[in-house]
């Protein structure tokens, strides 16, 4: 296995349970790949991206069971939005059934007019009544789509940009359009349960701890500051790997969950050049996240976390609340099932708060210094939490992922190979591969339990790993019936 991000993380895991005995090569000090945390010099841990999961994402659930990290996942039923001029708006569920069920607080939704609010539900129903595809939509990107649907600027930029940015990496008028209404099918329409914001408790690398136990205790092995130069195909077959330190390594298959530029730089130019899926892989773009890290010497926040509109930055996170929350479950308090005023803030610093905020799709950060990102921020900060114009900033560190994620670009599908390859005993994982899924965790994971399964099956030990999405429920339940019904009657 190399690689010790979540895609070959979820594998080994996996796989050790089945009866292999794994050994993990990890290039870095540390297990989670980009979905992880660091220690700066003065002793403060920050994650390198905020990064959360969603009630829909299963497989990145069973993936936290099974490592025992569940309970270090704070699950949120109520999701807070803040306009240009700190005006807050929330949206949960409601009693009524899917996919009506977020229609009252979305009536409520400050910042959108109600001309705004009309177009929305009219999309909105157009991807419910047609199970999640509907027409118009194959080929194009959201934002022609959305033109389709004659969505009004206030609804794009104030609720279809905001959303789906932050979730998909990449603008509107970049992402494949079935990527962002899956996002609305999966998330917000199919279930009640699929749109519940779950954010780690703890820095991100104290979710890995249990991926070591269930590899080691089964015979396997972890080793970090393991860099692999070069992956050996022999009468193609997988034949070995060249460690950097110029030692072999040998197995009786292999497992690459490793970014797909790394992997083009592994493979022999040969083979690559021989298969076009492989080759396809150059033509793979990427887009950047920023991560600005804030100290205040006060609080300066009441919420979890905020979702901003109107401005750059996206998210904001009090990460001195949410790790407050897992503390207090820590020491046998009862646990904080939202945002509680007066919770005591976990920053570090007596009376202060530590805030993350995110930037998806930072194209234009790139370019900027640390000191000009966290000026913006900073400005930015004083529109939705005023107490910050008096507080003083303790310290600021700004985290760019420059690919942090691949772009689900129109038509990206046809360059994402499946996890096994022409190569005998040679496998693929990562977010990159075929999952039916964009750039996010629950991707990762879909790909490693993919390439286990492929593991099994070539070893002629079958077995499912994949979990199953969300059941559909309500009205979204019966007209996805419907759709696959007439499918299948158009079909025959």
């Amino acid at each position: 296995m190399i690689g010790g991000g979540l895609a070959g993380l979820s594998c080994a895991v996996a796989l050790a349970e089945a009866g292999f005995r794994v050994r993990l090569l990890e290039k870095r000090p540390h297990l989670g790949g980009r979905a992880t945390s660091y220690t700066l010099p003065d002793g403060s841990e920050v994650d390198n991206c905020q990064h959360v999961t969603l009630g829909c994402c299963t497989n990145l659930a069973d993936f936290y069971r099974r490592v025992g990290a569940e309970r270090k996942i704070r699950f949120y039923d109520r999701l807070y939005f803040a306009d240009a001029r700190g005006r807050r708006s929330a949206i949960e569920a409601s009693s009524l059934p899917p996919p009506l069920h977020m229609a009252p607080s979305f009536l409520c939704f400050d910042a959108l007019t109600l001309g705004d609010k009309n177009a929305i539900a009219r999309a909105m129903l157009a991807i419910a009544r047609s199970g999640g595809n509907p027409p118009g939509s194959a080929g194009v990107s959201m934002l022609d789509w959305l033109h389709r649907m004659e969505q009004t600027p206030g609804a794009i930029e104030r609720f279809w940009r905001v959303i789906l940015v932050s979730a998909l990496d990449e603008e509107l008028a970049r992402t494949d359009a079935r990527y962002g209404i899956e996002v609305f099918w999966k998330a917000f329409l199919g279930s009640r349960q699929g749109y519940r914001l779950g954010i780690p408790s703890v820095p991100l690398a104290e979710l890995y701890a249990g991926c070591r136990e269930a590899v080691t205790k089964r015979g396997g092995e972890v080793r970090l500051r393991t860099g692999v130069r070069e992956i050996r195909v022999r009468e193609n077959r997988f034949a070995g790997a060249l460690l950097e330190d110029g030692s072999s390594e040998d197995a009786d298959a292999c497992v690459a969950a490793v970014p797909h530029d790394v992997l083009l730089s592994m493979l022999p130019v040969e083979l690559i050049e021989e298969h076009p899926l492989l080759a396809g892989l150059r033509h793979l773009k990427t887009s950047p996240i920023t991560g600005v890290h804030l100290w205040f010497d006060r609080a300066v926040m009441a919420e979890p976390f905020l979702t901003l509109l109107d401005h750059t930055t996206q998210w904001i996170f009090n990460k001195s609340q949410l790790y407050a929350a897992n503390e207090t479950e820590a020491n046998g308090a009862r646990p904080m099932k939202q945002w509680e005023a007066g919770a005591r803030p976990a920053s570090g610093v007596p009376g202060g708060q530590y805030l993350q905020l995110v930037i998806s799709a930072s194209y234009d950060l790139v370019p900027r210094s640390r000191q000009e990102i966290v000026e913006l921020c900073l400005r930015e900060l004083t529109d939705v939490l005023p107490a910050t114009r008096e507080a003083k900033v303790l310290k600021a560190t700004v985290i760019k992922e420059i690919n942090a994620t691949f772009s689900p670009e129109p038509g990206v599908d046809r360059l994402r190979p499946a996890q096994k390859t022409p190569v005998k005993n040679f496998f693929l994982a990562g977010d990159w591969t075929s999952t039916d899924w964009p750039a996010t965790m629950e991707g990762a994971v879909r790909s490693g339990y993919l390439a286990a399964e492929a593991v099994l099956t070539s070893f002629g030990t079958p077995k499912t790993l994949l979990e199953p999405d969300l059941p559909l429920e309500g009205l979204s339940r019966f007209w996805a019936g419907r759709n696959r019904d007439g499918a299948s009657q158009h079909g025959s």
